[in-house]
């Protein structure tokens, strides 16, 4: 570099006209094998709370829409994810390298995770509710 570059103080451009600034060669993307290598592994059903005893249910996903009923307590409502009435806990979703269930936190949908008994890269997918 040459000793005594003068530059725009507000702008940062080169006043010095005997000297070219070099253009910049950017490398092309590489997509990082960690990234490419996680599978979507679709949610099964879904944890939640009894809205009258307040008892985690295991309720799968084909219920969602419709009615249903607490084994502890008996009480009936309709299984509607995202409603005051319903408290999601979780989800439980195969593992696609395994196929060990794993329970996962809401948070963790749609996030890049790994499995707590392989270590293979997933991503928890959640299924729109069938109409």
């Amino acid at each position: 570099m040459p000793a005594r570059l003068i530059r725009c103080a507000t702008c940062r451009a080169l006043l010095n006209s005997e000297l070219v600034p070099r253009e910049i060669e950017y490398p092309d993307f590489v997509p990082l094998r960690e990234v490419l290598a996680v599978v979507d592994a679709p949610v099964k059903g879904d944890f939640i709370k009894c809205p009258q005893c307040t008892r985690e249910l295991r309720i799968s996903l084909r219920f969602r829409g419709k009615k249903v009923s607490c084994r502890h307590c008996s009480h009936a409502f309709r299984l509607q994810i995202g409603t005051p009435e319903v408290t999601r806990l979780g989800v439980y979703a195969p593992c696609p390298h395994c196929k060990q269930e794993l329970r996962a936190s809401e948070r963790y949908i749609s996030m890049n995770v790994s499995c707590k008994f392989c270590n293979g890269a997933i991503r928890i997918v959640d299924q729109p509710p069938s109409v």
